[in-house]
C-alpha cells in the first residue's frame, strides 16, 4: 500500500466520519418524519422539537450538577439527555394534541410550534445565563464518545471508527445508526408497525377494520418526537457543548426533505440524510477556502432541491415506462 493511497484513504475515513456526524441530527429527525408521515400526520414541528430538545438537555445537565451535587459526573449528561428526550416529545404530543383533538390543520399547527420554540428557547436562554446567543456560560456536560480499541494503528480504519483525533464518536452517532436499524425492522416486521402503515394509507379503512386510528396517530407523533429530539440532543451535547439560538438551522426541514427524497423508505430517507450531512460538511470545508461566504450558504438548500428534481425526474420516467408497457400490451395480438 503507498503512502499516497493511504494518504487518500485517510482523507476520506475523515470526510467520511464528518458527514456521519454532520448528518446524525438530521437522521434522528427524518426517522422521526417518517413515522409520523406513515402514521398520516406530516410533522412540521421537527424543527422546534430539535431546539426544545438541545435547550432542555444543555440547560439540566448543566443545573444538575448542582441539583445532585454528590451524584457521579457521568451522571450529569445523561440526565440533561433524558430531559431533553422528554421534552421534545412533549412538543409533539401538544402538535398531536391540537391536531387531533382540536382539529388543528397540521401545517399551520406544526408552523406555530416552530416558532414558539424559537421564541422560548431563547427568552428561557437571556433569563438563565443574561445571554441570547448562547449558554456558554454554562458549564454544560457532553454525551461520552466511544471508541474501539486495538484500532488506532490501522490505516485508515482507526480515522474511520475512532475520528481524526482518536477520541472515538459520539454515542448518539451510533444511536443513530442503531435506531434506523430498529425503526426499518418496527415498520416492516411488526403489528404495530403494519398497522400504523395501514392507518397512513387509508384512515377509514384502517377505522373499518377495528384499528384504534387516533391511538396509531398519537403514536407516532410522539415516536416522531422522541426520534427527532434525539437529534436535538446531538446538537446540543455531542456536536457542541452548549445551546445556541436557533442551532436546528433548517436540519427540521431538511429531514421532511430526506422523508419524500428516500421514497418514505427508512433506508432511503437515511441515505438521503447522509447526502444532506456531505454537502453541510463540503460547505463548511468550502468555508475554509477563498469562497464567499453566500456559495458556502447556499450548498445545501442547493443540493436539497437538485436531489428533489432528480427523484421526481426518475419518478416521471418510471411512469412513463410504466404506461407505456401497459399500452404495449393491450395493443398486442392475444395469444390463443
Amino acid at each position: 500500500m503507498t503512502l499516497d493511497l493511504v494518504a487518500a484513504g485517510t482523507l476520506a475515513a475523515v470526510l467520511a466520519g464528518a458527514a456521519l456526524r454532520a448528518a446524525t441530527p438530521i437522521v434522528f429527525a427524518s426517522l422521526g418524519g417518517l413515522v409520523s408521515e406513515l402514521a398520516g400526520c406530516v410533522n412540521v414541528a421537527l424543527e422546534g422539537v430539535m431546539l426544545v430538545a438541545a435547550f432542555a438537555g444543555v440547560v439540566t445537565s448543566a443545573y444538575s450538577a448542582l441539583w445532585f451535587p454528590d451524584a457521579p459526573l457521568w451522571l450529569h449528561p445523561w440526565l440533561g439527555c433524558a430531559a431533553g428526550l422528554a421534552a421534545g416529545t412533549a412538543l409533539a404530543g401538544l402538535l398531536a394534541v391540537f391536531h387531533l383533538e382540536l382539529g388543528a390543520d397540521l401545517i399551520v399547527a406544526g408552523i406555530g410550534l416552530n416558532i414558539l420554540a424559537q421564541g422560548l428557547t431563547v427568552l428561557l436562554m437571556a433569563h438563565l445565563t443574561g445571554d441570547k446567543g448562547s449558554t456558554a456560560s454554562l458549564a454544560s456536560f457532553a454525551l461520552p464518545s466511544l471508541r474501539w480499541p486495538g484500532v488506532d494503528g490501522v490505516p485508515v480504519l482507526g480515522v474511520l471508527l475512532n475520528g481524526e483525533g482518536g477520541g472515538g464518536h459520539n454515542v448518539l452517532v451510533y444511536g443513530a445508526l442503531v435506531a434506523t436499524g430498529l425503526t426499518a425492522w418496527a415498520l416492516r416486521h411488526t403489528v404495530f408497525g403494519l398497522r400504523l402503515r395501514a392507518t397512513g394509507e387509508n384512515a377509514q379503512a384502517a377505522l373499518a377494520a377495528g384499528l384504534p386510528v387516533k391511538r396509531l396517530r398519537y403514536a407516532g407523533l410522539l415516536l416522531s418526537g422522541l426520534l427527532a429530539s434525539g437529534g436535538g440532543v446531538f446538537l446540543g451535547m455531542g456536536y457542541l457543548t452548549l445551546f445556541q439560538a436557533d442551532m436546528a438551522a433548517g436540519r427540521g426541514y431538511l429531514a421532511l426533505a430526506a422523508v419524500f427524497l428516500g421514497g418514505r423508505q427508512p433506508l432511503g430517507t437515511v441515505a438521503a440524510a447522509l447526502v444532506f450531512g456531505a454537502a453541510s460538511v463540503a460547505a463548511a470545508r468550502l468555508g475554509l477556502l477563498a469562497v464567499p461566504a453566500e456559495v458556502v450558504f447556499m450548498i445545501p438548500p442547493l443540493v436539497t432541491i437538485a436531489a428533489l428534481v432528480l427523484v421526481r425526474l426518475h419518478q416521471r420516467r418510471t411512469a412513463r415506462r410504466r404506461a407505456a408497457a401497459g399500452r404495449a400490451a393491450l395493443l398486442s395480438p392475444q395469444r390463443t
